[in-house]
């Protein structure tokens, strides 16, 4: 793609890139509300087993409010927005509606300044300190940041990454949060009153004060001075904005602190802003990857999943490191495939030849390849029926748009490292799930409703001047040839990332849960750090997960999920699994007592977490087995065996249980890992069929339905369709005994 296309973007489309891809309160927060008495909630007593010692616990661990520039940005009226989501009302909503038992707040740090950082860690404490007994509170909340980073090409992008503190007091976190210096950060440029002076002229008239506190918002950020480079982060001063390049420079200034701190990569296989040919291996390489650091990752959000591996890509690269478009495979049209028959399909029907029509298409397949994400530029006037679902992964549970497999966690997990041929690496990551929700919503997948609150479905409620978020049919004239992408600056800037078809796979909130001894800030955080956690897409499913022939007695129960140890012998599972319980409308009377049905009715639309007595099914269990490279010559596709073994459950309320053994280990003579994924019965989702392609008799795609965030799709449908939600343990890793 190339750094000029970031160059084009200037301060105010950068804003609104990071938008796309993903009242009496002011727009920059509020005092925190007290709550009215003390509102217990209800423990769900199956979350315990007697024979594990632990309990479940469920979070949220990717939460933006306003205080992130993307987030203002979508509340803004000219998207529709619905004004401002302080940290407190994160706070509020993780209690109230989501009932959650911990979460956390995540706004990206490119945007915020020491002073919105200060406010965030007064409020966490105070969330905190109306939680109850800090030895078995109502809900613990964490704090952290985004760590931002968008690359220009796959060389340098290393994507986002969560940044979570165990502790909240002044001298147990750091002064100031560290933003994604690159692409993201540095176009984070130009005088503020260039902000006002757009934003007068886009503002609807007689509503221009939201757009004011804008601008304000981002002067304010601009303002502040740059941090000197090569200092130590204790010896820098409070107010100046501090940057990291790359994962190395992040873990390093974190180290520095030396304060207990996690980073989780998320969004890995997301192309909306993630190149296209990318693939995981760099991140394995030398200092951008540390394993005291880097534990778990989110595996699902509210913009996809990003567990499975497929063996495609949308481009290669040749000799020259230039980007080849890649022909259909298994299923799956590259985008740039279908610019191709886009073009031809146009070309033929003015009469030109078979052979000027082709070389027409190779044209097209070339120019969308070398404009990276910004491919559907160079097709003027293709519509979502043109594109169909070229870019996707066809047979993937709620993929992420634009689908990048070889950044996937499947593959993450199925690389090797041999730049040290007598020590190999490899990751070891615990899986959790979160919703990235930007409108502080923690935690929202409680039930399937709501798309235009609930989701990052955002857009204009009418057509407006600037033809911003219109279809492409209505900006440019469809031409029977492809026109190279060119970086524009201003307005254009706005158009580089592709929105319309984006908008279908918004999605509800993923989980993170947590096996945990107790119920406090201690003992989840040491679940975090020994992976023994899972995730959900949302659903609050039961999930144990246990190796039992490890003949440690200290282990009654056997070891579990996210462990990894030294083992020689076949392994012998246990798994257990009880589905979600099915929700009763409105909220219950703890939280129309804690903050009122006013409240909660802006909040979460006076729906909250409210469990029944009844439990979702749960249908099978699927292992998947990872057995990972020996060799750099080792094909990663035969490596991933998904999935390697499926167990059927029959209907029962109390759940699934089975154990299962790898009769081949022993004899495989490598390492391997394994985990589970337990599967409801179909229920309604949130954008559940995503594009709701309508297939030919050939099986492609040949018209969508997509579920738009502007005026084109009723925001009162929710495009909700059946989907089959689950939970992703954590993997045992089993590795050889040294030497033999």
């Amino acid at each position: 793609m190339g750094k000029k296309i970031v160059s084009s973007l200037g301060l105010f489309g950068i804003i609104f890139f990071i938008i796309l891809y993903g009242s009496t309160e002011d727009w920059f927060g509020a005092p925190f509300r007290q709550k009215k008495e003390s509102t217990p909630r209800s423990r769900e007593e199956a979350n315990q087993d007697p024979l594990y010692g632990k309990q479940i616990l469920f979070g949220d661990l990717h939460v933006h409010t306003t205080f992130s520039p993307d987030a203002f940005a979508i509340s803004l009226p000219m998207l529709n927005g619905e004004g401002a989501h302080p940290p407190k009302d994160a706070c509020d909503f993780a209690r109230y509606c989501s009932s959650l038992d911990f979460w956390s707040l995540n706004d990206h740090a490119e945007g915020m300044t020491s002073k919105q950082w200060q406010e965030e860690k007064d409020l966490i404490r105070q969330c905190n300190a109306n939680a109850g007994d800090p030895s078995n509170p109502e809900m613990v909340s964490f704090l952290g940041w985004e760590w931002t980073q968008i690359g220009t090409d796959v060389k340098n992008h290393y994507g986002h990454r969560n940044v979570i503190f165990k502790d909240t007091a002044e001298d147990k976190v750091p002064t100031r949060p560290i933003g994604a210096s690159g692409p993201a950060g540095e176009a984070l440029v130009g005088p503020g009153f260039l902000q006002r002076t757009l934003l007068k002229i886009i503002a609807p008239g007689g509503n221009r004060q939201a757009y004011y506190d804008f601008s304000d918002f981002i002067t304010e950020r601009l303002d502040v001075p740059r941090c000197t480079k090569g200092v130590h982060v204790k010896d820098l001063p409070k107010d100046c904005t501090e940057w990291a390049a790359t994962p190395s420079e992040l873990f390093e200034k974190l180290k520095q602190w030396d304060i207990p701190s996690l980073v989780i990569p998320h969004g890995t296989t997301w192309g909306f802003y993630t190149p296209p040919g990318i693939n995981y291996d760099k991140q394995l390489k030398g200092k951008d990857h540390d394993e005291g650091l880097q534990k778990l990752v989110e595996i699902y959000s509210g913009h996809g999943n990003s567990e499975e591996y497929r063996p495609w890509q949308e481009v290669s690269f040749d000799p020259d490191g230039k980007a080849v478009c890649n022909e259909p495979k298994q299923g799956f049209e590259p985008s740039c495939w279908r610019a191709g028959e886009i073009i031809r399909q146009r070309c033929l029907k003015t009469g030109e030849t078979l052979e000027e029509c082709e070389k027409r298409a190779e044209v097209a397949r070339s120019n969308h390849a070398q404009a990276g994400i910004s491919g559907f530029l160079t097709v003027p006037g293709a519509t979502p029926d043109d594109w169909g679902n070229a870019g996707q992964c066809p047979d993937c549970f709620l993929p992420a748009f634009n689908y990048r497999p070889s950044n996937s966690v499947q593959y993450a997990l199925a690389i090797t490292n041999f730049d040290d041929p007598n020590h190999p690496r490899n990751f070891r990551l615990g899986f959790i799930g979160s919703s990235d929700s930007h409108t502080a919503r923690a935690g929202n997948g409680y039930k399937e409703f709501w798309r235009k609150g609930l989701t990052e479905a955002a857009g204009p409620d009418k057509p407006n001047p600037f033809g911003l978020l219109e279809p492409a049919k209505n900006r440019k004239k469809a031409v029977p040839y492809s026109v190279p992408f060119q970086a524009r600056g201003g307005i254009g800037g706005f158009e580089v990332v592709e929105a319309e078809r984006q908008a279908s796979f918004f999605l509800t909130a993923g989980l993170v849960a947590v096996h945990s001894k107790e119920r406090n800030r201690d003992s989840i955080w040491d679940s975090l750090e020994r992976r023994e956690v899972y995730a959900t897409s949302g659903d609050r499913i039961l999930l144990w997960f246990h190796l039992i022939n490890s003949g440690n007695s200290k282990e009654r129960s056997g070891i579990p999920m996210g462990s990894e140890l030294e083992f020689s012998k076949n392994p012998i599972f246990k798994v257990k699994a009880l589905g979600a319980f099915k929700q009763k409308p409105g909220c219950p009377e703890s939280s129309v007592t804690g903050i009122g049905n006013e409240r909660l009715q802006r909040l979460c639309k006076g729906e909250c977490y409210n469990p029944s007595s009844e439990r979702k099914l749960i249908t099978r269990i699927e292992v998947i087995r990872i057995l990972p490279q020996t060799s750099p010559e080792e094909k990663v596709e035969k490596l991933i065996q998904d999935p390697w073994k499926t167990i059927s459950c029959k209907p029962n309320q109390s759940g699934c249980e089975a154990e299962f053994q790898d009769p081949d280990y022993a004899r495989l003579g490598r390492d391997a890992l394994y985990y589970v994924r337990a599967i409801e019965e179909p229920s309604p989702a949130v954008n559940g069929g995503q594009l709701r392609c309508e297939y030919d008799d050939q099986g492609r795609c040949i018209k969508v339905k997509p579920c738009y965030g502007d005026y084109r799709t009723d925001p009162k449908d929710d495009c909700t369709a059946n989907v089959e939600e689950r939970a992703w343990s954590s993997p045992i890793y089993l590795t050889r005994p040294k030497g033999k």
